[in-house]
């Protein structure tokens, strides 16, 4: 698998604390090496579109969506991002 970042990602990614920066490289990591790691509470959301949610700490989320091999990261943020997922 592959990751794709998209711009509202990236954006997200760069007003992040430093510290949870630190997070979401690790959990991206493990999304990579074993994307059933219960950490990450991988779930699909109630959204026509596809869109899956996982945990970075309790109170930070990063949303993607699964085509073949890529996952197309949309969002990560604090847990109200999964409103605009």
């Amino acid at each position: 698998m592959q990751l794709l970042l998209t711009r509202p990602f990236e954006e997200d990614y760069e007003e992040l604390p430093e510290k949870i920066q630190r997070l979401v490289d690790r959990k991206l990591d493990l999304l990579l090496r074993n994307p059933y790691h219960p950490s990450l509470r991988i779930k699909k959301m109630h959204d026509p579109r596809e869109i899956w949610e996982g945990r970075i700490t309790r109170g930070y989320r990063f949303t993607c969506q699964i085509k073949s091999d890529l996952y197309i990261l949309r969002r990560v943020g604090a847990h109200d991002i999964l409103k605009t997922p």
